[in-house]
């Protein structure tokens, strides 16, 4: 193991997670779905804790891992409304959380194409939006996110490595042009403030203006 590797997995297993969380991971595996790895996780709750977030949206529910380091981190009466195309995921979802101790009130979960969905919600009324579902609409859920930020708000992209394919100009697959176009946009656009994070599969995090 190289001495690049050894240090990303000892930042992974840094923080142990919990029960409620290694459970999800498991539903998540039965239901085909790749959640954001624990250092992503993990960061994603200390930046919402930071910015004591009251409103989020994600895009990509899965079995509600992310969701639930989201609620973790926010101030007790944030809400996130999260989207996702399955309704299996939001069944799994709405148990994790349970099993978190949060009340269904604190997740509005909307079944549909994000694409679909995403017009619908308010301009400028949200303090996070946490980007993780398809790949190749990546550059589109970063104009709806723009639109849906408020100021100083918190831009989150995960799989912004996506494997290691991103860094390696050679990978020229349809997801993986669609993130690099991506963090390439966030990266040029003189709102925001940008770090990408070696964490998990990468998370690209950006302050608007």
């Amino acid at each position: 193991m190289t001495i690049e590797a050894a240090n990303w997995a000892y930042a992974e297993d840094f923080v142990e997670e919990d029960r409620v969380i290694l459970e999800a991971r498991d539903v998540a595996d039965e239901l085909g779905c790749v959640p954001v790895l624990p250092g992503a996780s993990r960061a994603i709750e200390v930046l919402a804790k930071a910015m004591r977030a009251t409103t989020a949206v994600e895009i990509g529910t899965g079995a509600g891992i992310s969701l639930t380091y989201l609620l973790r981190g926010m101030a007790p009466t944030g809400v996130v409304t999260t989207i996702d195309v399955e309704p299996e995921h939001h069944k799994a979802a709405r148990r994790t959380i349970a099993a978190a101790g949060f009340a269904p009130e604190r997740a509005r979960m909307i079944t549909g194409r994000a694409l679909d969905v995403l017009p619908r919600l308010t301009d400028g009324g949200y303090d996070i939006v946490l980007i993780d579902a398809r790949k190749s609409e990546y550059p589109a859920y970063l104009e709806h996110a723009m639109r849906l930020l408020r100021s100083g708000g918190l831009l989150l992209i995960d799989n912004a490595l996506w494997h290691g394919r991103v860094p390696d100009p050679a990978q020229r697959d349809k997801d993986t042009t669609a993130v690099r176009e991506t963090l390439k946009a966030v990266r040029e656009d003189e709102r925001l403030t940008v770090a990408l994070l070696d964490a998990g599969d990468g998370l690209l995090t950006a302050v608007k203006a």
